[in-house]
């Protein structure tokens, strides 16, 4: 996504950003990011705790300034947002505690109010699927029930743009797997654009088109979930055999020394290109080992590969 013309980008693109920085008590926490989110598209957040996945999209959503670079919403400055852009975007937060001394019904029902776009029959619908009574304490909930009552109120206002942080954490498989269908026919149908944080690869797998990886302090995966085993490798490489390979290989995106004492490279080339002759070298080195040189990943070992 990132790829896409800058003029296209600029124009289209719901959830922008760019060159974003940012410390936290001199502690480096984001680095230059970028990124760019394709109308219609569902889009996986992943990385270890602590990334920096909840700081990026406080950044992008304009809760939180960086210390540097840019973000906009729908193309306006995500800082200064209007009021009509705001009404079309769903946020819900890892830990929504807002307004937790209503009861449910009338948390919704003031909520509403302030949507022109307010879906009353998805309220109560969700609330009669879920068993959720409008007249329990939002406080008295639990963590699971509160989760799901955020996400209602996210969806209700007919969003074009839905941002979710974690927001599995707390269900049930049942719970994410109904969230997870619901988000999937929104983007289908009314052209919803998703962005989700997870650390739940299969959630991931099942449900969205395109997956970001955050991790030291930069986007280290930028691509089409299809496309990912055609356009990436990882290189796993014993002691003998990474003692025959030199520094930075071309595509390098992330290695790290394994227990034992080899190497786990992670390789990017461009779809339909071959391996630069350096990698294949470096490959063919490793064959003696008898071990598979460059394996195709999965998501969930391309995460871990990358993250280790």
């Amino acid at each position: 996504m990132s790829e896409l013309p800058e003029a296209w980008v600029m124009a289209d693109s719901p959830l922008h950003c760019e060159g974003v920085t940012k410390r936290y008590e001199g502690g480096l926490v984001l680095d230059g990011v970028s990124l760019s989110l394709a109308p219609g598209s569902i889009v996986g957040l992943v990385g270890r705790n602590g990334a920096g996945k909840t700081t990026l999209i406080q950044i992008l959503l304009g809760l939180l300034q960086p210390d540097s670079g840019s973000s906009s919403v729908m193309g306006e400055p995500a800082l200064a947002m209007t009021d009509a852009s705001k009404t079309r975007l769903g946020y819900v937060p890892q830990q929504p505690e807002s307004l937790h001394w209503m009861r449910v019904g009338d948390m919704l029902d003031f909520v509403g109010s302030l949507y022109p776009a307010w879906d009353r029959a998805y309220v109560e619908h969700s609330l009669e699927r879920w068993m959720i009574s409008p007249e329990r304490p939002l406080a008295k909930l639990s963590p699971g029930e509160r989760q799901r009552v955020a996400l209602i109120r996210a969806l209700a206002i007919c969003p074009k743009l839905v941002v979710l942080d974690e927001p599995a954490a707390a269900l049930d498989p049942v719970g994410r797997r109904e969230l997870l269908r619901e988000l999937a026919l929104r983007a289908a149908d009314a052209g919803t654009t998703v962005l989700f944080s997870t650390h739940i690869v299969s959630d991931l797998e099942r449900v969205a088109s395109h997956v970001l990886c955050l991790h030291d302090h930069r986007i280290v995966v930028d691509s089409a979930v299809d496309d990912l085993k055609e356009t990436h490798g990882i290189m796993r490489l014993t002691r003998e055999a990474a003692s025959r390979v030199p520094g930075a290989l071309p595509g390098e995106v992330s290695r790290h020394r394994r227990e034992d004492g080899g190497l786990g490279i992670v390789l990017r080339r461009d779809a339909g290109e071959e391996w630069p002759p350096a990698v294949t070298a470096a490959a063919s080195a490793a064959a003696t080992t008898n071990e598979v040189p460059i394996q195709v990943p999965g998501l969930e070992d391309l995460v871990i590969e990358l993250t280790s």
